[in-house]
């Protein structure tokens, strides 16, 4: 269920306060001019950029801003359709089909308990029936933190966005180290039904549990604490819960690599501002020390 970082003896050793920054500085290995690299939440508030020490001198010193998507192509009909496929169900299934009656009351319950309806209501059953389970799990994941941040989130213009959003704004080019395709295929098609099944029921059965790590993981971001946010992210939950280390590396470990090989090419192209989520960065298959070990300098901006 959770996505574990491996621990990284750099970061043991530096301690917390070295890490106490999101946005990064890198340079060196052939480059002209320093790209910057910063970590996202894509439900903080937008507002807390004014917060993040220098990244407004970042982003006029660089000349294109990448996400991990870009955010234009996912307003387009066709973007849409493809997350709205990935979300469904296949073809007269719902989601009873994988549930037993035991785990669908329970699930009931939980909604019943957090929407005022569930999925015995055959209004909320005609429209999230036929959600694959990890939808269900995206969409209460938002709802559990949206009952302590309320009024914090604001999906027209989300922290991620922002950096591209600026960078239009300035008819700067944007661009993603992931299509859109590639991040559906890993977040909602990465694991079997079953297997998301799973963690739907372990997210309901465990809500004190996942609410009290998303916050603990909002907190680090919010004090810019990579160490914290990455002890957060390592919590254990046990029974099944939690990720297999192929699901964590398909989640975390996987990309960040295949980020990583992209990035050099793009940096010596032009000096680039990336936004990436923060657990991407921590760790020793983290984007910051995969970058040092290609042979750059990353420095935390302070």
């Amino acid at each position: 269920m959770k996505k574990k970082l491996l621990a990284a003896l750099f970061f043991a050793m530096v301690g917390v306060n070295v890490n106490a920054q999101l946005l990064y500085k890198i340079s060196g290995n052939g480059l002209e001019k320093p790209s910057y690299i910063i970590g996202t939440h894509h439900l903080a508030n937008v507002g807390f950029v004014e917060k993040i020490n220098g990244v407004k001198e970042a982003l006029t010193e660089t000349d294109q801003v990448f996400g991990e998507v870009v955010w234009d192509t996912m307003s387009n009909l066709d973007s849409l359709k493809l997350v709205q496929d990935a979300m469904m169900l296949p073809a007269g299934k719902t989601i009873k089909d994988y549930l037993t009656p035991d785990e669908f009351k329970r699930l009931d319950a939980f909604m019943v308990a957090k929407m005022g309806a569930g999925m015995s209501n055959p209004m909320v059953a005609s429209k999230m029936g036929n959600l694959t389970p990890m939808a269900l799990v995206t969409q209460f994941q938002v709802l559990l933190y949206l009952t302590k941040h309320m009024g914090e989130f604001d999906p027209s213009s989300t922290f991620d966005q922002y950096f591209q959003a600026n960078a239009k704004k300035n008819n700067l080019p944007t661009g993603g180290l992931e299509t859109l395709k590639q991040q559906i295929d890993i977040l909602y098609k990465g694991k079997s039904l079953q297997r998301q099944a799973k963690d739907l029921m372990c997210l309901i059965d465990n809500e004190e549990f996942n609410s009290q790590m998303m916050e603990d993981l909002t907190n680090a971001f919010y004090a810019q604490d990579l160490d914290a946010l990455k002890r957060a992210m390592d919590r254990k939950l046990g029974g099944g819960c939690d990720d297999t280390p192929e699901e964590e590396a398909m989640l975390i470990d996987n990309r960040n690599a295949d980020w990583v090989a992209k990035m050099p090419a793009i940096m010596a192209e032009k000096a680039t501002f990336f936004a990436v989520g923060a657990a991407h960065l921590p760790g020793e298959k983290g984007v910051l020390q995969l970058l040092r070990n290609a042979g750059f300098t990353v420095e935390g901006v302070r």
